[in-house]
């Protein structure tokens, strides 16, 4: 028994060694995290992008990542990227895919992870100033570094899919919100006009809002009814085997 377990510690001390020998022959690579923050003002969709404070690129427009810290995981890092830029936790951020082309940067091999993020820009938030950042119209920002802007095209398709197959558009509103608002919304993710009577018809039938008595009086006299997503509703409608479609 004591031979038997001797044999063991000397396998697994052995294959160790093989494997940290084996490992040291592949070439070490950077990995880092890029995020497309969408956010929504009530009529356009918009971008929120840093200028760049050191080279390359210095003084171009960039999206936000960071290095992957050597106790991180990729969600962790994308999460930590986020609180330093805006101080904002639990937003909604999904990972999208990865950039590995040889010569994406022209500093070093740095394989990236994008994410995207949906923030409501009417929250109670300060944008850290040391980033120099601005948000932008979706449809009109300036040229991003290196693959950027393809990223952000990636992540535009994918907003676009994930909103018309579950609702995650309501992170980009405030709790509550008017239907205009909520249309106003969907056309600019989709950049299409929608007919008001055919959407609002359309949405009704989903049942998964809830109608306030409060009105939102700053579109005129009379006022429009504020509305809230229902998420228990929703969530009770899935497990049911509900499928959404906008």
């Amino acid at each position: 028994m004591i031979i038997s377990m001797h044999k063991r510690i000397i396998f697994v001390i052995t294959y160790e060694l093989m494997m940290k020998k084996n490992y040291s022959q592949y070439p070490k690579h950077l990995l880092a995290v890029d995020c497309i923050i969408f956010g929504f003002d009530g009529n356009n969709l918009k971008i929120l992008l840093i200028k760049r404070n050191f080279e390359p690129k210095k003084g171009e427009w960039s999206l936000m990542g960071g290095f992957i810290g050597d106790n991180e995981t990729l969600d962790s890092a994308a999460n930590r990227v986020l609180i330093s830029l805006t101080g904002l936790e639990n937003i909604y951020l999904e990972q999208l895919r990865v950039y590995s082309e040889v010569e994406r940067e022209p500093t070093a091999r740095i394989i990236s992870v994008s994410y995207y993020a949906l923030i409501n820009i009417e929250n109670n938030f300060e944008i850290n100033e040391k980033y120099n950042a601005q948000w932008f119209d979706l449809n009109d920002f300036p040229e991003l570094i290196f693959d950027h802007n393809l990223m952000v095209n990636h992540a535009v398709a994918r907003l676009r899919y994930r909103a018309s197959t579950q609702p995650i558009g309501f992170e980009l509103l405030p709790v509550k919100f008017t239907m205009r608002e909520l249309q106003s919304l969907y056309e600019a993710i989709f950049d299409e006009t929608y007919d008001k009577r055919n959407f609002i018809s359309k949405i009704n039938s989903l049942d998964i809002l809830i109608k306030t008595n409060e009105k939102d009086m700053r579109s005129s006299k009379k006022g429009s009814f504020l509305y809230r997503f229902d998420e228990k509703k929703y969530r009770n409608k899935i497990a049911k085997g509900y499928i959404f479609k906008i």
